[in-house]
C-alpha cells in the first residue's frame, strides 16, 4: 500500500493506446513507396518505442542508418496529421482518473513523447482535462530513464518526489522513478504482451489492469 499525494503516469502504453495511429503513420510510408501494408499487430509491440520502433518495423531500419533522420521526420509529419484519429484510453483509465480525482489525489503525465506531439494530443483528448502536470520528453534537458522529467513534475506539483507514485509500462519508467526517489508501479496491460519479464525491473508493484492501481493506494 502506498501513501501518496499524486500519481504520475507514462503516456503511450500506460494511459492511452496510440499504437493504431503510430502504426498507421509508419505504414503510410510503406504504401507511399509501393510496399505492401503491414498489419497493426506487427507495429503494436513496438509502439512504446516511437519513431525508432515504428521505422524498425516498417523498414527494418535502426537509428544509425544514414536515412533515419529524414524518414523519422516524414514519420513525425504523418503522425502529427492523425494523432487522435484512432488513439484512445485503455479500458478502465477514465474510471481510474475519476476515482483519483474523487479521492483528492492529483495526477499528471510524464512521457518521453516530445511536446510537439504531447501538447496537442493532451489538449485534444478530454481525458487530460484535469491533469495537474504534463511533462514531455523535451521539457527537461534529459528524458527517461533520467529522473529529471519526474523531478520536474514533482516540482510543478509542489511535492516531494516521495509523495508521488509513478506508473509506467517500460523498464525505463521504473528506472527513472527509482532514481527520482518515487515508488513505482509497472503496468503490464499495454504493449508488453507475455514476452517481457517485468519482475526484473525492480518496481514496487505491478498491475495487469488500470483499476488494480486503486487497491494499492491507502486512503
Amino acid at each position: 500500500m502506498f501513501t501518496i499525494k499524486a500519481v504520475l503516469f507514462d503516456l503511450d502504453g500506460t494511459l492511452i493506446d496510440s499504437a493504431p495511429d503510430l502504426g498507421a503513420a509508419a505504414d503510410q510510408m510503406r504504401t507511399d513507396r509501393g510496399l505492401a501494408s503491414l498489419p497493426l499487430s506487427d507495429y503494436r509491440p513496438m509502439a512504446g518505442a516511437g519513431a525508432r520502433g515504428m521505422l524498425g518495423i516498417a523498414f527494418g531500419m535502426s537509428p544509425d542508418h544514414p536515412d533515419f533522420p529524414v524518414l523519422r521526420e516524414e514519420f513525425f509529419r504523418n503522425y502529427e496529421s492523425r494523432m487522435t484519429r484512432l488513439t484512445h484510453a485503455f479500458d478502465g483509465i477514465a474510471s481510474l482518473l475519476d476515482e483519483l480525482d474523487a479521492r483528492g489525489l492529483r495526477w499528471g503525465v510524464v512521457t518521453n513523447k516530445q511536446m510537439r506531439f504531447t501538447g496537442p494530443l493532451t489538449r485534444d483528448m478530454p481525458l487530460f482535462r484535469k491533469a495537474a502536470t504534463i511533462v514531455g520528453g523535451d521539457s527537461t534537458p534529459h528524458s527517461k530513464p533520467h529522473p529529471a522529467p519526474l523531478l520536474e513534475a514533482a516540482r510543478q506539483l509542489g511535492l516531494a518526489p516521495g509523495d508521488c507514485l509513478y506508473v509506467g509500462d517500460d523498464e525505463r519508467d521504473i528506472v527513472a522513478g527509482r532514481a527520482a526517489g518515487m515508488p513505482t508501479v509497472a503496468a503490464t496491460y499495454g504493449y508488453l504482451g507475455g514476452k517481457v519479464d517485468v519482475t526484473v525491473w525492480g518496481a514496487d508493484a505491478r498491475i495487469d489492469a488500470p483499476l488494480e492501481l486503486l487497491s494499492l493506494l491507502r486512503t
